[in-house]
């Protein structure tokens, strides 16, 4: 599911926090800072799409992530890998290698990486 930039804002802040009060999100922002009735409105939303949730001390809410900011980031590229490069990651790695004019050493220290992340994930197993 898509966020909007308000909302994927907060979710950066309650990500970081690990869990907080309203105060505490709209604490996070730099001036000039939100309305508190606007920050409380996008974490009512949050949690109406799944992201947030909460738990209530008399009639205080602390809000906590229900999405980790890992499971979020790998949706939201799955879904640039298929909306804008076929499903092909070769097309897309390729894409930001190009828009980031990447050197011939920095593209080996990727293969690198990439080669021993695949031999950890293939132990597990």
């Amino acid at each position: 599911m898509q966020l909007t930039k308000a909302e994927e804002q907060v979710m950066q802040i309650i990500w970081e926090l690990g869990d907080g009060l309203v105060k505490d999100i709209r604490d996070r922002f730099e001036e000039p800072k939100p309305a508190r009735n606007t920050v409380s409105t996008v974490v009512r939303v949050l949690e109406k799409k799944g992201f947030v949730s909460h738990r209530a001390f008399s009639n205080v809410h602390l809000y906590y992530p229900s999405v980790s900011k890992s499971e979020y980031s790998k949706n939201q590229l799955f879904g640039l890998l298929e909306g804008y490069f076929d499903n092909s990651f070769p097309a897309m790695a390729s894409f930001f290698a190009k828009e980031k004019d990447l050197s011939m050493k920095e593209l080996d220290e990727l293969l690198d990486i990439t080669r021993k992340e695949l031999k950890k994930s293939k132990k597990r197993k």
